[in-house]
């Protein structure tokens, strides 16, 4: 997302009162350009959406086809009142982007109807964790960070969401022993199925993996009781069972479709990101 630090435009908008933003998807099925007027946090937004093209590499061509209030104090969205369709060329544009920093934080764009933006790009707590766990600098407060946001949000409690799940990064210094290192989750993904099932999966060399399957029960709020208790060396369809245990309480910090923090093995903070399909 990118927030308007200046807006020069022909005619006043009054830009003082409210924040503009400027959402850009342009790798996916369905390229978009977004225009967000942000009124207030207690108040809404106004969203302004358009369908987006690529021409000659540089200049993006979109048309608006809807757009919508988003206010705090309404469970649905407020239609704005505009009908696009009727509107024809008026309701096409392009955008080009005149300068762009090698950082790639700072854009300078330039409108059809004369209008130059300034934007300074925003990254989202999300990406914030994930670009320090990268550097390998400010992870944990970047954690802070993103539990303390969700919390203010007032968004419902985090659930053990179904998937593959990557580990990403944990607090504890790994040991020279692997299998410790495998039974107590601080490598390889972590699976979790149906009925409270939960995996342990560590790629190990020449194709063989390590795999310790157990059990969750939640017992408080965003609390559960796991129990590892089946590992084995896996090759191909062969299994050598090991007889290895491990019990402990993992308690959910944060937790969405794509990144999981949670607190698990004696305290240990991990971070998660999904690797499976999303639903």
């Amino acid at each position: 997302m990118w927030c308007s630090i200046l807006l020069f435009q022909r005619t006043f908008v009054g830009v003082d009162f409210f924040s503009v933003f400027q959402e850009v998807y342009l790798r996916t099925n369905d390229p978009r350009v977004c225009n967000i007027v942000s009124f207030s946090d207690a108040i809404g937004e106004l969203k302004v959406e358009a369908a987006a093209s690529i021409e000659d590499g540089k200049r993006i061509l979109f048309r608006f086809d809807r757009a919508a209030f988003s206010f705090k104090f309404l469970p649905f969205k407020v239609p704005y009142p505009v009908p696009f369709k009727l509107l024809g060329d008026e309701a096409k544009g392009w955008l080009d982007t005149t300068y762009l920093s090698n950082s790639g934080n700072l854009r300078i764009s330039r409108g059809n109807k004369g209008t130059t933006f300034v934007l300074q790009k925003q990254t989202e707590p999300r990406q914030r964790l994930l670009t320090a766990i990268s550097s390998g600098m400010g992870v944990k407060e970047a954690i802070d960070e993103l539990i303390s946001l969700k919390q203010n949000t007032g968004q419902e409690e985090p659930e053990l969401e179904e998937g593959d799940w990557q580990m990403m990064w944990n607090s504890q210094t790994v040991t020279d022993s692997w299998i410790e290192n495998a039974v107590n989750g601080l490598m390889g993904k972590q699976i979790i199925r149906k009925n409270g099932r939960i995996k342990f999966l560590v790629d190990i060399l020449l194709g063989l993996k390590f795999s310790m399957d157990g059990n969750f029960v939640k017992t408080g709020s965003k609390v559960y009781d796991v129990t590892m208790d089946d590992a084995a060396i896996i090759g191909g369809p062969f299994g050598y069972p090991l007889n290895l245990k491990n019990k402990f309480i993992l308690e959910l910090l944060y937790s969405d479709e794509k990144l999981r923090v949670s607190r698990g093995y004696n305290n240990i903070l991990f971070v998660h990101i999904r690797t499976d399909a999303l639903r």
